[in-house]
């Protein structure tokens, strides 16, 4: 399993997968868990996620509308997008140096000819993005929350050998995302 803490930290809330990726990688967890802070390195992401992984979470700041600390569980829709070649050169991350988004990561582990297993975005609602360090008041007194609704996530999914993960493994993993969570939406 892999857990990756992503943002910016220069820009406010959007620092908050690194500060959640900190402190999961200061906790005692099982051998078959990985956490890294991939800050906005998202080719060192997608070379990493090429390895192959049964089971990913990012952690980020995921702007949906709700009130600014509130930590959602969202299952992304993966499923490449058709885009003309205008928008193809503006997405790819080549020409985009804050291409961190999933669908950016995900397409280019597709160029790089790797598979996805499950994936997991845990997020926090941001209150600002704006240009300074340091999280915002709400996002910081989330950022335990998120740490609480990950640990339980990997309790439930348990160590899984590559491609062996069982249907009841990921019934459990959406039954431990829906009993902790504010918010479990897909896409």
């Amino acid at each position: 399993m892999l857990i990756a803490g992503v943002g910016n930290i220069f820009l406010g809330d959007d620092g908050f997968g690194v500060e959640v990726a900190n402190r999961l990688a200061a906790t005692q967890l099982p051998d078959w868990v990985q956490v890294t802070d991939y800050g906005i390195r998202g080719m060192h992401l997608a070379y990493d996620l090429a390895d192959g992984y049964d089971v990913t979470i990012l952690i980020d700041a995921a702007p949906r509308g709700g009130k600014p600390g509130t930590v959602y569980v969202i299952e992304p829709d993966l499923a490449p997008q058709p885009a003309d070649d205008e928008t193809a050169v503006e997405q790819n991350p080549l020409f985009n140096a804050h291409g961190m988004q999933p669908d950016v990561i995900f397409g280019m582990l597709d160029m790089l000819g790797g598979q996805v297993g499950k994936v997991l975005v845990v997020g926090c609602e941001p209150a600002s993005v704006d240009y300074g360090i340091g999280l915002s008041e709400p996002v910081a007194a989330a950022v335990d929350e998120a740490v609480t609704v990950v640990l339980g996530l990997i309790e439930q999914t348990g160590p899984a050998g590559p491609g062996q993960q069982t249907h009841a493994a990921q019934q459990d993993l959406k039954a431990a995302a829906g009993d902790r969570q504010s918010s479990v939406t897909k896409g």
